[in-house]
């Protein structure tokens, strides 16, 4: 059976004669020169003065609220429909998650839903960009200089996208990014921090790095951890990121390819194609099932896989998860346009290895699976 996946890297560039530079040299690990020059690659994309190379993308985030000294008591308000990755590490210092719930077209955080959940606990707002678009950032920056909030930016799933002609990565106090193997640029696993804030960039510089002191390496005035990146995974990273331009270009022509293939086909909600602020940059292709098709998410993704379609379902809520009600969080809560995308939500492959032909395979088999649902 012939079966398309649902992401395939392509390692096509520079990444191989890289990997050797390192062996040949015997730089594999973190003090490795391709650490350096994969930082200020991401810092240049982004228009930012410091990039912190980590381990990956998760830990990103748990540097960042380090950074900004996030602690117990504190609220951090954030999108409800996300990976658990953005909201641990708020659990994880003792501070609390204040959710919000997702907009039913674009997928991210309702923004207009912010204001009312901002407190005198409040220490920061975090934005996830989802899936192709960003979030719209206008009201966000407002709500920050109002209320003197920091903005932790997730763009892990944006590298390349702008919001109205702005990198996503320059949007928050401090921006992490995913080097994951679905990403547009990636390291296998690897992530990164940036920002323009001297004093933010080297907290992060010391937690990445166990807190050694910059005056006497084995005294720590802080407790650290190992999130360092090392010189392999960077050198990945720096031949990944000289392709990014021609990565987007696919990207898109993935996503209106797809537009076209399914553009006649119903009972099927498609991605939002652009905004005022943004064209989506197509990071995966996101389908979410009419309430007119009587089976979830999960058996069409069963279905299609039968056919050999390789898929992924949408993120579920935080206030969902397991870990959080046994912790006694979100009691009560219902955030009901998440937990549609939840049971209703997956994407079809989307990864830069993709061909016209396998889009045009896919759909067919998605089509097949419609006309007897």
């Amino acid at each position: 059976m012939r079966k398309v996946f649902v992401n395939e890297p392509v390692l096509n560039g520079n990444e191989k004669k890289y990997i050797n530079e390192c062996i040949e040299t015997n730089w594999i690990s973190f003090e490795g020169p391709f650490v350096k020059r994969f930082e200020e690659g991401m810092a240049a994309l982004t228009h930012r003065k410091y990039g912190v190379a980590v381990s990956n993308g998760s830990v990103a985030i748990d540097t960042a609220i380090i950074a900004l000294e996030i602690g117990e008591g504190d609220e951090v308000i954030m999108p409800d429909f996300t990976i658990m990755s953005c909201a641990a590490p708020i659990v994880r210092v003792g501070a609390k998650p204040i959710l919000i719930d997702a907009d039913p077209f674009t997928w991210n955080m309702k923004v207009d839903d912010i204001e009312a959940k901002i407190t005198n606990k409040t220490k920061a707002i975090m934005v996830v960009h989802i899936y192709g678009l960003p979030v719209d950032m206008d009201p966000v920056f407002a709500l920050a200089k109002k209320y003197n909030l920091a903005i932790i930016e997730d763009a892990a799933e944006m590298h390349g996208q702008t919001y109205k002609g702005r990198p996503c990565g320059s949007l928050g106090t401090i921006s992490t990014f995913s080097f994951y193997p679905n990403k547009h640029i990636t390291s296998g696993e690897g992530g990164m921090v940036v920002t323009d804030d001297e004093h933010l960039a080297e907290r992060c510089q010391l937690t990445r790095n166990l807190f050694f002191s910059p005056k006497k390496r084995y005294v720590h005035e802080e407790l650290g951890y190992n999130f360092r990146m090392t010189n392999l995974q960077a050198a990945i990273g720096c031949a990944q990121l000289e392709r990014i331009d021609e990565t987007i270009v696919k990207k898109r022509h993935i996503g209106h390819l797809y537009n076209e293939l399914l553009k006649d086909v119903e009972g099927l909600q498609k991605p939002v194609d652009k905004t005022d602020y943004a064209d989506n940059i197509y990071w995966v292709y996101g389908i979410v099932l009419n309430d007119s098709i009587k089976i979830d998410a999960e058996e069409f993704m069963k279905r299609l896989g039968a056919e050999g379609i390789g898929c992924r379902g949408f993120f579920w809520g935080m206030h969902e998860q397991p870990i959080f009600k046994k912790m006694g969080l979100f009691e009560g809560e219902q955030y009901p346009n998440s937990e549609r995308l939840a049971r209703r939500g997956f994407y079809i492959p989307s990864g830069l290895n993709l061909t016209d032909d396998d889009q045009k395979y896919v759909v067919k088999k998605l089509k097949k699976v419609l006309s007897k649902v």
